[in-house]
């Protein structure tokens, strides 16, 4: 399928989740982070949800980060295509942006090439670790400035698709995706 087409069906698909299941689904998520080899790392890169958009709810993912002492590292949009990313501290505060994200205000600025993991958002992803996003291409830069050994790891209420048919050459791939029933490993 395209993308175009993936993000209405995904969309769709989530609408039909009501508040408890997407709660369920992503402790079920964050129990599967355990079973991924990260726990050497350092600094995790962590997306807030948009509640809104009924994404996967990585509170959970934040706290067993947390409670393991690690760094957690959070975005801010700050342009076109480019985010800035804020070590989480007890001081953070988040207020919401236009696509109603909570992103830091400010805070303690993370270099892209210090972060070792990265949980990427996405709307659906393909058998060979391909992702499909919001189409706004943030994760993709992103992506490209981390280190070539960061892990990618995407976070998925729904199970991966057969083919996406219009991969970009500047997609970054997955490593890893996380769904309430598996982990991949691409």
């Amino acid at each position: 399928m395209l993308k175009h087409e993936l993000r209405k069906k995904y969309k769709n698909l989530r609408d039909e989740f009501n508040s408890s299941e997407i709660s369920n689904y992503s402790i079920l998520l964050s129990n599967h982070v355990l079973q991924i080899p990260i726990w050497d790392f350092f600094y995790f890169h962590l997306f807030l949800s948009i509640e809104e958009n009924k994404e996967v709810d990585t509170l959970p993912i934040m706290t067993l980060l947390q409670g393991k002492d690690k760094n957690v590292v959070i975005p801010k949009i700050t342009g076109e295509n480019s985010m800035k990313n804020y070590l989480l501290t007890d001081n953070t505060t988040f207020k919401k942006n236009k696509w109603q994200i909570p992103e830091p205000v400010d805070g303690i600025k993370i270099p892209e090439n210090q972060v070792d993991v990265v949980f990427v958002p996405l709307l659906a992803f393909d058998g060979k670790g391909n992702r499909v996003g919001y189409g706004k291409g943030y994760y993709d830069t992103f992506l490209l400035k981390c280190r070539p050994e960061t892990i990618k790891i995407g976070l998925s209420l729904f199970e991966a698709e057969e083919s996406i048919s219009d991969i970009h050459k500047n997609d970054v791939k997955l490593d890893y995706c996380i769904t309430p029933k598996r982990v991949y490993k691409f």
